[in-house]
């Protein structure tokens, strides 16, 4: 996709600020500090969200999956190609389905999630050539930050 190829890094790490401040919102409610925002091809935020399992009982209430269904009520199409997804972690099997089904045609990352992640450490699905639709992906934006979040936080839990 143009658009995930033409933005620089600095462009990525911008937006993928947004998604970090999303991930923090998580915490107010004791869900795993995990944000997402995704953006249209103008540069326009048009979906966020932060994990909201833990708040809402819900196992589907993840950062991608709010953004994802804020999107697509704001386009008023289940459609978002054009897009680019900013998430603090690996999307999982769910979430990159998702991505996928959704027809959005980017995904920038921040830290693999070598238990869970679906797009580069257990499986493939953004990518994969079986699927009808395939993503342009890059991973590892400020992939320090973004990890270091997610161990704060289950350092905090454990103790």
């Amino acid at each position: 996709m143009g658009e995930l190829c033409a933005a620089d890094g600095g462009t990525h790490e911008a937006r993928m600020r947004l998604a970090i401040d999303e991930a923090r919102a998580a915490l107010a409610h004791d869900d795993v500090p995990v944000g997402a925002v995704l953006i249209d091809g103008e540069g326009k935020v048009i979906g966020r969200g932060h994990n909201r399992r833990e708040e809402r009982g819900d196992p589907t209430a993840h950062a991608e999956l709010e953004a994802i269904r804020e999107a697509a009520r704001e386009r008023g199409l289940w459609r978002l190609d054009g897009t680019v997804l900013y998430v603090t972690l690996e999307p999982c099997a769910m979430c990159a389905g998702a991505l996928v089904n959704a027809r959005v045609d980017g995904l920038v990352y921040g830290a693999l999630d070598a238990r869970a992640g679906a797009v580069q450490s257990l499986f493939g699905i953004c990518t994969d050539t079986r699927l009808n639709h395939r993503l342009e992906v890059r991973g590892g934006v400020l992939e320090a930050e973004c990890a270091q979040l997610l161990r704060d936080f289950f350092r905090r839990k454990r103790a």
